[in-house]
């Protein structure tokens, strides 16, 4: 049974009933003319149904107030030059910031209280510890925000950012392989992360072309760092037929494969060639440095701050997934498979 004409509705409800984006319905209901006529009849045709869409929905002007940057980590290199950037970009257009930020801010609850703030206009969320249910609960109530790097799953209508980690794994792996090496150990991150995932699967795909299938015991999961790094690289080169490359998750966790590599008097990258990922600073300093995949951290940050601003002025974001490109840095710990 239809709704009366009179029912005022919501642009999502609009959209979901006329299957398109609710992007698309706001340039329906402003005028604008990239809308094909097809398309511009099926929203009319639901708003008949439903009735006409919410003021606020159609037409809201810029929340005003500060932006809340939540990075529940240490602002080391890789989330302090995200964090950097974001603080930049927000002070060129006028935003203030307020920073929640270190291991103790993984368990404060802060995303809850967010809508209620009525200093926020807005929030972004580096890498949250948050599982997509209550990302979901803050989208729900239209707190405007933006998610950098998700560790899982974001709701349908936010527009995440990232590096491409699929594309950036592959070309590491590739490069292994172009350099001979077909039995490779695979150091990768939490199981739950959607990085992980996608840096396996670009890992798989490079060894795939080469013919090769991937032994489970060359495979295992670690919390990112150092420590974890030299544990798991310690098991994998134990292994009666020790691979002859490293891939790790990130850099801390190549750090500490190159001392386990060390504690067994293994010459990188005579006898094993070791990769990482990030392209932090230690990653530069090592002895040998690094070969690794660079992020675009700065260009993350600014980004994410465009889009978050968009989305505070009402602007609908359509985008799935913003991936950014990431580039390989060849450096001296990787070298020809080694005659054993």
């Amino acid at each position: 049974m239809a709704r009366p004409k009179s029912t005022r509705v919501t642009v999502r409800e609009i959209a979901a009933a006329a299957g398109v984006s609710p992007a698309t319905v706001s340039r329906v209901l402003t005028g604008q003319a990239a809308v094909a006529e097809e398309t511009r009849a099926a929203v009319r045709a639901a708003m008949e149904r439903l009735g006409s869409p919410e003021p606020a929905a159609a037409r809201r002007t810029a929340r005003p107030g500060a932006v809340f940057v939540r990075c529940p980590y240490l602002l080391t290199d890789y989330f302090g030059t995200i964090v950097t950037a974001v603080a930049e970009a927000l002070d060129r257009h006028g935003r203030e910031l307020i920073l929640s930020a270190g291991g103790s801010a993984q368990h404060n609850g802060a995303l809850a209280g967010l809508p209620r703030r009525r200093d926020l206009a807005g929030a972004l969320l580096v890498l949250p510890v948050e599982d997509g249910a209550e990302l979901e609960r803050l989208r729900r109530q239209d707190f405007p925000f933006v998610v950098v790097d998700p560790r899982t799953p974001v709701p349908r209508d936010n527009a995440p950012l990232s590096a491409s980690h699929i594309t950036g794994a592959r070309n590491l792996t590739a490069h292994l392989v172009a350099l001979g090496h077909r039995r490779i150990g695979f150091i990768n991150g939490p199981d739950d992360w959607l990085a992980s995932a996608s840096r396996f699967a670009g890992h798989t795909a490079a060894l795939a072309e080469a013919g090769v299938l991937i032994p489970p015991e060359l495979v295992t999961s670690i919390e990112p760092t150092s420590d974890w790094g030299h544990t798991a690289a310690g098991r994998l080169l134990d292994l009666p037929d020790r691979p002859t490359a490293l891939v790790a998750f990130n850099d801390k966790a190549a750090i500490g494969a190159l001392r386990a590599a060390h504690d067994r008097g293994l010459r990188v990258p005579a006898d094993l060639s070791l990769v990482g990922f990030d392209d932090e600073y230690l990653s530069r300093t090592s002895v040998p440095a690094l070969t690794t995949v660079r992020q675009p951290l700065e260009e993350l940050g600014g980004l994410a701050v465009s889009l978050l601003l968009r989305l505070i002025e009402g602007s609908a974001v359509e985008a799935l997934h913003v991936e950014l490109a990431t580039e390989l840095i060849v450096r001296d710990s990787t070298g020809p498979v080694p005659n054993r």
